[in-house]
């Protein structure tokens, strides 16, 4: 089993929410499997990702030194799902490329942060030169 069920983001309109992220979650092979009152809900077979407006009705923040890593089967669809965010509203946090930091090989990953303060990284490990 996996560690994590899901991870969630706060965004204080859903609406605006699924603007951005609509097109970011398919560019990494996701889409919106349900959505209501203050949340949508992504994934492919099950969901893994949700935007939630916050329950106690306060302002949504994106924590310091926090992100959510999108993974994104192929090189191009880090390179697609960074476009994606940046056309959505999103700005740049770093370019796609490699990461020669990471403690595992071959890794292709671009940093863009959401319209609402959220910082996210769309990655692909396995990318060989």
């Amino acid at each position: 089993m996996p560690v994590i069920d899901h991870v969630s983001v706060g965004v204080p309109d859903i609406a605006a929410g699924r603007r951005f992220y609509d097109p970011l979650m398919a560019a990494v092979g996701a889409r919106c499997l349900a959505d209501g009152e203050g949340f949508a809900a992504y994934g492919d077979a099950r969901v893994e990702f949700l935007l939630l407006k916050p329950f106690d009705g306060g302002t949504p923040t994106g924590g310091n030194g926090t992100h959510v890593a999108l993974a994104a089967p192929s090189r191009e669809a880090v390179d697609a799902g960074w476009q994606a965010a940046l056309a959505a509203g999103g700005t740049d946090e770093g370019a796609p490329g490699p990461r020669a930091a990471y403690p595992v090989p071959d890794v292709y990953t671009g940093y863009v942060r959401d319209p609402f303060g959220n910082k996210l990284e769309v990655i692909h490990k396995g990318f060989s030169a």
